[in-house]
């Protein structure tokens, strides 16, 4: 059997590796470093593959995030609503705009942000909501999208764990996620589904001002060279990744299909288990799934995540990694309780499931190369463990 990796990266380049060398051969011959014909390439690419007018390429998804932050026009004090149990970069770039963050709950069975929670979070301060695509699930975003719409307030999409990921809406029609909102931003490091070589992100919008906007932030401010209109960053996809990422595109759907397998194998292996509780897909159509289905593509599986509901979460975690199968627990701490973001306004009893899922989420391997012997062994390995 092959070793088992949490990520296989270096799998996935020996299928593609003549493309990515060539890629990053011409990057080399033509010396085209920052802002090259693959950047503008990938750009015109990945904005056909969402059917979005306008995406932003920039240097990565914590950037893109603030970016767009920066391009809306929040400003000091604005609250911003986001989920509490995510990665830190989506509360980061709030704090650091000096905006105020406001964390709410996510729903116990997709980890998103919960909608309940959000409508008992907005005041008359409230400018936005970030909804996180957290592991590769899209949010609800018909019912964020009626909130934001009510209450006049932004709609910025986390994108980073969900680029390939499609919702659907109750009149069956389908949007990729992160051209929603507002504004959607992504991240291309490598371990995502789609990651270049380095780190690398992207904005999008359909909002012909705000791409304009975007566009002369992530370059210092200029449209014309030393000509600052507006407040920038130095932000940039640079041409070596945005070449990997071209190659990559094109894969995309194959590779979100790939994990879809791989749970699909995980979830019928670990079914009616009474210890584990498998990822629950919740779709907008006529019914909601709660397993992997072929109608709708609302999950790309960035992570699979289970719950392990008998307390020995921590134990499977050691004894995985003896057995020689990398795994993770995101997140171990919950956003409100983390040093850098406590807050006297948060109480404890307004996060019950977060406060739930950091003792018992546990993800185990997730990517394009798993065989099944490799996931037969990890399964078998939990379900040995667990009886």
């Amino acid at each position: 059997m092959k070793k088992i990796q949490m990520v296989d990266l270096q799998g996935q380049y020996q299928q593609i590796k003549e493309n990515v060398d060539n890629a990053i051969k011409e990057v080399l011959n033509t010396s085209s470093y920052i802002n090259g014909p693959l950047v503008k390439g990938f750009q015109e690419d990945l904005e056909k593959y969402l059917n979005v007018k306008h995406v932003i390429p920039c240097a990565n998804g914590t950037d893109a995030l603030q970016i767009a932050m920066m391009g809306l026009g929040l400003e000091q004090g604005d609250e911003v609503i986001t989920a509490d149990f995510t990665f830190a970069a989506t509360v980061e770039v709030i704090a650091l705009l000096k905006l105020t963050p406001v964390l709410v709950d996510v729903d116990p069975k997709t980890f998103n942000i919960d909608i309940d929670s959000i409508k008992k979070a907005i005041t008359p301060k409230t400018k936005a909501i970030v909804p996180v695509h957290l592991f590769g699930q899209v949010a609800n975003m018909e019912a964020i999208l009626k909130i934001a719409k009510q209450h006049n307030l932004l709609v910025i999409e986390d994108n980073a764990q969900a680029i390939g990921a499609d919702y659907t809406f109750k009149n069956g029609t389908k949007q990729k996620a992160g051209t929603i909102g507002n504004v959607g931003t992504t991240s291309f490091f490598p371990s995502k589904n789609l990651g270049c070589y380095g780190d690398g992100g992207a904005i999008f919008t359909n909002n012909d001002a705000l791409a304009h906007t975007l566009r002369g932030i992530v370059n210092h401010g200029m449209y014309e060279r030393y000509y600052h209109d507006v407040v920038g960053v130095n932000s940039r996809l640079d041409s070596v990744q945005a070449g990997v990422l071209k190659v990559k595109l094109p894969h995309l759907n194959d590779y979100c299909n790939s994990r879809r397998n791989a749970a699909r194998f995980y979830n019928n292996t670990f079914k009616n288990h009474p210890a584990i509780i498998t990822p629950t897909n919740q779709s907008n159509n006529t019914k909601n799934c709660g397993e992997i289905c072929d109608f709708c593509d609302c999950n790309v599986y960035h992570q699979y995540t289970l719950q392990i509901t008998n307390g020995k979460r921590d134990e499977l975690h050691k004894h995985l990694l003896a057995s020689g199968i990398p795994n993770a627990i995101y997140y171990p701490v919950a956003l409100h309780a983390q040093k850098a973001y406590q807050d006297t306004r948060y109480q404890e009893v307004d996060f019950p499931v977060t406060n739930e899922l950091v003792k018992t989420v546990i993800s185990l391997p997730m990517h394009t190369e798993l065989d099944e012997e490799q996931l037969t062994f990890i399964t078998q390995t939990v379900l040995n463990f667990l009886s």
